[in-house]
C-alpha cells in the first residue's frame, strides 16, 4: 500500500469517529430534553392555584423614645457579719503591781582628798636649870615668923622665846604666901630653851616644877 492510500484511510477513520460522536450527542440531548418536558408537565398539574389578597401595610409606629443612660446605683458594701459569741462568765485576774523603779542621777565622783599634811610633832621639850634661882632672901618674912614650910608644885607655861608666860599651882604647900612667892620668883627669873617642832620651828611648852621651902634650925 502506498503512502497516499494510507493517508486516505486515516482521514476516513477520523471522519467516521467524528460522525459517531455527533450522533451520540444528538441522541443523548433528545433523551434528556424529553424527560425534562415530562417532569415539568407533571409538576404543573400538581400545582394548586389560589388568590392572594393584598393587605394594607401596618401603620407606622412612632419610634421608641431614646433611652437615657441609666446611672448605676452606688455600690454599697454589705454590712459586716457580726457573729455573736456565746456569753462566758467573766474572769477576774489579780495583777500584782511591781514596785516602782527609782532612777537617780549618779553623782559625779568626789575629788580625791588632799594629801595629808605632814604631821608635825614636838621633837624637843623646853629645858632649863632652875637651881640657884632661889636665895634665902626670897623666903617671905611672914612665912618665917609663922614658921611656914612646905613643897609647892607649879606648872609653868613657856613661850616660844623661852620665857615663862604663866604659872599655876597644882600642888600647894599649905601656905598661900609660899605658893605666891614660888610663882613670882619663877616668872621673873626662869629662862628656858624653847621647845621645837619636828621641822625645827620653836613652839610653846609647859614645864612642871616643885620647890621646897624649909627653915634651918
Amino acid at each position: 500500500m502506498s503512502y497516499a492510500q494510507k493517508k486516505e484511510l486515516s482521514g476516513n477513520r477520523t471522519l467516521a469517529i467524528i460522525i459517531v460522536a455527533i450522533f451520540q450527542f444528538a441522541l443523548g440531548y433528545a433523551i434528556v430534553t424529553g424527560l425534562a418536558y415530562n417532569v415539568i408537565k407533571h409538576a404543573a398539574e400538581n400545582l394548586k392555584t389560589f388568590d392572594v389578597e393584598e393587605q394594607p401595610p401596618p401603620p407606622e409606629q412612632p419610634p421608641p423614645p431614646q433611652k437615657q443612660p441609666e446611672t448605676p446605683p452606688p455600690v454599697v458594701a454589705p454590712p459586716p457579719i457580726v457573729r455573736t459569741a456565746p456569753m462566758e462568765a467573766p474572769v477576774i485576774q489579780t495583777v500584782r503591781e511591781a514596785p516602782p523603779v527609782i532612777i537617780t542621777p549618779q553623782a559625779p565622783p568626789a575629788p580625791p582628798p588632799p594629801p595629808p599634811a605632814a604631821k608635825v610633832t614636838r621633837a624637843q621639850s623646853a629645858r632649863g636649870n632652875l637651881q640657884g634661882l632661889f636665895t634665902s632672901d626670897d623666903y617671905p618674912d611672914s612665912a618665917m615668923r609663922n614658921n611656914e614650910t612646905g613643897r609647892v608644885t607649879v606648872r609653868l607655861e613657856v613661850g616660844s622665846n623661852g620665857r615663862v608666860t604663866g604659872c599655876d599651882v597644882i600642888g600647894s604647900s599649905g601656905s598661900r604666901t609660899l605658893d605666891s612667892a614660888t610663882c613670882r620668883v619663877l616668872s621673873s627669873r626662869a629662862r628656858f630653851t624653847p621647845a621645837k617642832l619636828s621641822n625645827g620651828e620653836p613652839t610653846t611648852d609647859s614645864v612642871t616644877q616643885s620647890i621646897v621651902w624649909q627653915l634651918q634650925g
